[in-house]
């Protein structure tokens, strides 16, 4: 399950974690928050008792979404051309 919200400066994500039909640990819930120049991820860490965040740069952010979809090797985006390997 996820929810969207559009606040004034961001739009913010939160994934829930609803578990698998197996048993499996469930894990804290992700708040990705996306703003014009970065966006963050968050997760509460149970054993620091404290929240763990994740700036990525829009680049970052396009090369992440890029990389999903690749296989192994190293790339490079080239604006308009999409992914490279080299």
């Amino acid at each position: 399950m996820f929810t969207i919200e559009h606040d004034f400066d961001a739009t913010v994500i939160t994934l829930v974690d609803e578990g698998a039909p197996h048993a499996e640990a469930l894990r804290e819930d992700v708040i990705i928050t996306a703003f014009e120049d970065c966006v963050t991820l968050r997760q509460f860490d149970p054993q620091s008792d404290d929240d763990v965040v994740i700036t990525l740069s829009l680049s970052q952010l396009r090369e992440l979404a890029a990389a999903l979809n690749l296989p192994e090797g190293s790339y490079r985006l080239d604006p308009g051309k999409g992914a490279r390997g080299s």
